[in-house]
C-alpha cells in the first residue's frame, strides 16, 4: 500500500500551478474523503495497538513503527462517527502535522487523484458535517470531504495560542496604526491560533479565507492607493493548502505584480515535509514557517516589518 505514494520531487512540479493530489479514503460508509498527499508519509495495514491510560478516546493506542512510538487516531470517531471495527483488518495513514506525526484510523484506501484547487469549494454551510470539513471537490459526480485535521488535531492536542511576553515586548520600529497584517488561511482553528498570536503586536488583522479571497482584497488596495501596497499591507501570514486558490499561487501572483511584490509573504502551514523550502524559493516567498509555534510566527512578523524600516 505505500507504493501508492510517488516521489516528492514528481510532487514538487505542481508547486505553483494551484494543483493537489488528494489521497482517498473511507470511514464508515460509503462517503470517500481526501487528505493531502504531500501530508502522507506512508500508508500501511493497521499495526498492534497498545492501550496507554488517560488517553483521549479518539485515540484508539499508540502503534511503533520504525522506531517511533506514534498515537493512532480513528478518524471516524474524530468526525463525529462510529467508532471503526475489526481494525486489524483496517489501515492507517502516517501523516505530518504542524511538526508532528499522527496515525490516522481509516476503513479503507482507495486512490490518488491530481485536481485543480479551483475545483476544490469551501464546505456547504448548514449540512451539519462543515465543522469537521475544511473543503468540498467533485470526482465523478461524488462529493470527496476534505478533513479539517487542525481541527481534529486542536481537539486533541490543544496548540499553545499565546505569544511569551519577551516577544511581544519586542520593539517593532513602524507606525503600527498606518498598517494592516494581512491573514489567509481555511481553517477558522488556524485563522483563529494566528490572529490569537499576532494580536498581541498592536497592528490590525486583515483575514481572508482563501488565496483567491487575498489576491482581490490586495487588488482593490492597490486601486484604492494608487500604487504600492506593502506601505500599507507589509506582511501576508497565508497558509498553503486552500480552496479556490493556494497560496503558492497567490505567492506567485503577488511576485508577479508591480504594485504587490515587495509585499513579504510568510507562509505558514502544517505541511513540514523535507521539500518545502524548495517550494517556497520556486515560488518566490520570503519566509517559511511550520504550525504551530506563536513565538515563531509573531518574530518573523517583526522581523520583516523592521525591515521595511531598513529599506
Amino acid at each position: 500500500m505505500a507504493s501508492i505514494l510517488d516521489s516528492v520531487n514528481q510532487r514538487t512540479q505542481m508547486v505553483g500551478q494551484n494543483r493537489l493530489e488528494l489521497l482517498m479514503f473511507h470511514l464508515n460508509g460509503k462517503q470517500r474523503f481526501g487528505i493531502n498527499v504531500f501530508k502522507v508519509r506512508e500508508v500501511l495495514p493497521c499495526p498492534k495497538l497498545t492501550a496507554m491510560p488517560n488517553r483521549n478516546p479518539l485515540v484508539r493506542g499508540i502503534a511503533h513503527i520504525r522506531g517511533q512510538a506514534i498515537s493512532i487516531i480513528d478518524l471516524s470517531m474524530a468526525t463525529g462517527g462510529r467508532a471503526l471495527t475489526d481494525i486489524q483488518n483496517r489501515f492507517v495513514i502516517i501523516a505530518e502535522y504542524n511538526r508532528t506525526i499522527q496515525g490516522f484510523l481509516v476503513e479503507g484506501v482507495d486512490r490518488i487523484i491530481n485536481i485543480n484547487w479551483e475545483d476544490v469549494m469551501p464546505p456547504p454551510k448548514g449540512t451539519g458535517r462543515d465543522a469537521y470539513l475544511t473543503a468540498v471537490t467533485k470526482v465523478e459526480d461524488e462529493l470527496i470531504e476534505i478533513i479539517d485535521v487542525e481541527r481534529i488535531l486542536a481537539d486533541i492536542m490543544p496548540a499553545n495560542m499565546d505569544v511569551s511576553e519577551e516577544v511581544a515586548n519586542a520593539p517593532i520600529n513602524v507606525a503600527k496604526e498606518d498598517l494592516t497584517i494581512l491573514i489567509t488561511d481555511d481553517s477558522s482553528v488556524a485563522r483563529n491560533q494566528i490572529k490569537r498570536a499576532l494580536q498581541s503586536l498592536g497592528i490590525t488583522l486583515e483575514v481572508k479565507k482563501n488565496g483567491k479571497e487575498a489576491l482581490d482584497y490586495l487588488k482593490d488596495k492597490a486601486k484604492e492607493v494608487g500604487g504600492l501596497v506593502h506601505p500599507h499591507v507589509p506582511v501576508l501570514v497565508s497558509d498553503v493548502e486552500m480552496p479556490v486558490m493556494d497560496g503558492y499561487t497567490l505567492t506567485a501572483e503577488l511576485k508577479a505584480d508591480p504594485d504587490l511584490r515587495d509585499i513579504h509573504v510568510i507562509l505558514h502551514t502544517s505541511l513540514s515535509g523535507v521539500f518545502n523550502q524548495a517550494m517556497v524559493k520556486k515560488v518566490g516567498a520570503d519566509d517559511f514557517i511550520a504550525k504551530f509555534h506563536p513565538d515563531e510566527l509573531a518574530t518573523a512578523v517583526q522581523k520583516w516589518l523592521n525591515t521595511e524600516v531598513i529599506a
